[in-house]
This record gives structure tokens, sequence and C-alpha cells, in this order.
């Protein structure tokens, strides 16, 4: 869907996703999906709000995962 948004697990990167990392993957997506590069004012709120909860999701998914394989071990 978003091109632009990276992998964040290992291998993909070889150390954990930063919260700048993953607060970009985030604001990819909310822009992607509210199809505003930039909200207007009146929407500004709830758009950071998306994208920080967004974020946090993204955290929680990469912390919870468990990378078996060779691709764990690389």
């Amino acid at each position: 869907m978003c091109r632009s948004i990276k992998t964040l697990r290992p291998p993909a990167i070889p150390d954990e996703a930063t919260e700048d990392e993953m607060r970009a993957a985030a604001l990819q997506y909310v822009r992607k999906v509210s199809g505003f590069r930039a909200p207007a004012a009146h929407n500004q709120e709830v758009f950071d709000r998306a994208v920080a909860e967004i974020a946090d999701a993204t955290a929680r998914l990469l912390d919870g995962l468990e990378i078996r394989g060779a691709a764990a071990r690389t």
C-alpha cells in the first residue's frame, strides 16, 4: 500500500527500530489513508492523534514479534 513504509524488524534493519522510524512509518500510513499530506488546521489534532496511536501500535507489534529461523541468526 505505502511503498515508502519500510520493514522495521530484523533482518530488514540491523537493530531495533527507533521511535523516529516508527513515527515516520505511522505518518506515511495516516497520510495514505486520509489522503492528506498535511491536514487542515481543523483536522490537525485528529491527524496527530492517529499518527501517535499507530506509532504506539507499531512499537507493541515489534516488541511482541518472535523472529525464528535463519533470519534471526544473521
